[in-house]
């Protein structure tokens, strides 16, 4: 039912008072070839789009804005195109999450400086979801997602590829020497055969999953295939439905509640997702006022185990998923675990949306008496090496690292590792537990995804292929192995971590959830005593401001002036 008139939407302060300022707004919209009956009286829906021509995930995302508008068209409203800066996953250096935070305020300002009524937000790639999100729940305004879609299976001499999960992997054989370097070639050019997301559970799909699971996307939209006829019409059907939401005042912060962000935590674990939303859903849940700890995490890897098979937990991918009942059909299976009656962007509840769905493949969506692993698919670590907490990803890791004690190798820093690694005479076994320092958010800076750490040349010659790393970076969504990340406090702010020296002993249990440095209370005040902490290399412009304000790992790296405080930015004056 409609909750506004014409004249109380947002936009008629700057097309409907008959005023010298007004007559300015109007003249503008006039000299670009819009009709009055266009804009005056209508919602004006901005249609953020991070297409680029360098954003290899998001290049059809051109040809989505133009449906997305159609549909905003037909509803009755009126489509503004607006371009935000592009979070290249593939090309930015250190990492795109530098500037996760940039997009997210750059989307806020967008729309609170213009005559916004709704906003559509066209993206997918990692960091540009929880960006959107981010930014839409500062903001406020009616919003729909549009989430760009996984890309199609990739595939080398008839075998199935999947992005990042077998980039890894075989780059590790290519340095082991058992393929060979036209092997990889024919890799590269079969890995990534069309426009989208990864197409494994990586941080991308990961994310737009979660957008779904918390009401900021149509049912159904994330799982559809990038190329898929379906996702033109899934566009226009979110232009559409984000008029209705203007005319009913349905907005973010009424969508993202606390129970939506607990709904999220359960499906990441069940959906084996990326560690990375750790991270984003702490960050986008600070930004609706939801207070979100790393403890949520760990209560919901207990009350799902995980259903979904798809690489870098299982051996499927994205397609496959979609063709099985997709996100809708996973919901269904765990929906005794989630808050059904959470309102989403459909007008409709959680609940509603995923009624009737159906598997049609049960080795892709697994029943709950038959998962791939029996908890969620990631774990919280605490101990004297991460008193603020560390994620593994035991899903995906050998088992015999989910208890382990062993000899540090210990890196300072990304160089220092990269110098070292592939060393024949490197002095390291496969019980050797290798740190690297200085990855994290402030110290990378940016927590780049640098927690991969290579298994050292010699071992991979020997047919090893997993060891214990731990950082205090994160890792890319779509990798595996036994990698403790985001280990906070981080190194570079004089956390535990800064303070270990090859040699030492540390020691992991997963199922105690703990992950220590066996020295003593006395080494280790003696060492934190004898710490210095690093000069910045960065005296100016933005990075220096993301060092100064960035949160640690544990609250969601994002700025300290930019959480939900209560109460809204004032509203730009009309003069």
């Amino acid at each position: 039912m409609a909750k506004k008139k014409p004249e109380d939407l947002r936009s008629h302060r700057w097309f409907g008072p008959n005023d010298l300022r007004s007559f300015g707004h109007r003249s503008r919209m006039l000299q670009m070839g819009f009709a009055r009956e266009d804009f005056m009286g209508k919602p004006v829906i901005a249609v953020i789009n991070t297409w680029s021509e360098i954003n290899c995930c998001h290049t059809h995302l051109r040809d989505r804005a133009n449906e997305v508008k159609r549909g905003v068209w037909q509803a009755g409203g009126i489509p503004i195109e607006m371009p935000a800066m592009t979070l290249a996953e593939a090309f930015e250096r250190p990492t795109p999450m530098l500037h996760r935070n940039f997009l997210a305020m750059e989307v806020e300002q967008t729309l609170r400086h213009h005559p916004f009524d709704g906003a559509v937000l066209l993206g997918g790639c990692d960091k540009t979801t929880p960006a959107l999100l981010m930014g839409a729940a500062s903001m406020n305004i009616p919003t729909v997602f549009v989430p760009a879609g996984p890309m199609l299976r990739g595939n080398w001499h008839g075998e199935t590829l999947g992005s990042g999960s077998d980039s890894w992997k075989y780059w590790a054989e290519l340095r082991a020497g058992t393929i060979t370097q036209k092997d990889w070639n024919e890799i590269e050019e079969g890995i990534a055969r069309s426009p989208g997301l990864c197409m494994t559970m990586g941080t991308g799909m990961t994310m737009t999953s979660l957008a779904e699971v918390l009401g900021m996307a149509l049912p159904g939209s994330s799982s559809i295939p990038a190329p898929d006829a379906n996702h033109p019409r899934m566009a226009s059907a979110s232009g559409r439905r984000v008029v209705e939401m203007v005319w009913e005042d349905l907005k973010p912060r009424d969508i993202m509640t606390a129970e939506a962000f607990e709904n999220a935590t359960v499906a990441l674990m069940a959906l084996g997702g990326s560690t990375n939303a750790f991270v984003h859903l702490v960050g986008m849940a600070g930004r609706c006022g939801v207070d979100l700890s790393l403890q949520s995490f760990d209560d919901a890897s207990h009350k799902v185990p995980v259903i979904l098979n798809l690489r870098p937990s299982g051996k499927y991918l994205a397609e496959d998923w979609y063709y099985a009942g997709g996100l809708k059909a996973a919901l269904a299976v765990i929906s005794d675990s989630l808050h059904l009656d959470c309102l989403t962007v459909s007008g409709r509840t959680l609940g509603a949306n995923i009624e009737g769905a159906k598997v049609y493949n049960d080795d892709v969506i697994r029943p709950l008496t038959n998962p791939i692993y029996p908890e969620g698919g990631t774990a919280v670590l605490y101990g004297n090496l991460a008193p603020d907490g560390a994620v593994i990803k035991p899903a995906a890791m050998d088992p015999r690292f989910h208890k382990h004690a062993g000899p540090a190798l210990v890196y300072e820093d990304y160089n220092h590792m990269a110098a070292e690694t592939d060393r024949e005479d490197l002095d390291v076994t496969p019980d050797h537990v290798i740190v690297l320092k200085n990855g994290g958010p402030k110290g990378g800076p940016g927590m780049p995804e640098w927690g991969m750490l290579p298994i050292p040349k010699k071992l991979l010659k020997q047919g090893v292929r997993d060891m214990l790393r731990i950082s205090d970076s994160r890792m890319s969504g779509t990798s595996y192995g036994a990698c403790v990340l985001h280990v906070a406090p981080e190194s570079y702010v004089g956390g535990p971590l800064a303070l270990v020296k090859n040699g030492d002993v540390i020691e992991i249990d997963v199922a105690q959830r703990r992950l220590d440095l066996k020295i003593s209370e006395a080494e280790f005040a003696a060492r934190k005593a004898a710490w210095t902490p690093p000069e910045s290399p960065f005296p100016r412009g933005y990075t220096r401001m993301y060092q100064e304000h960035v949160t640690q790992a544990d609250k969601g790296c994002d700025f300290d002036f930019l959480e939900f405080t209560g109460r809204d930015d004032p509203e730009p004056e009309i003069h």
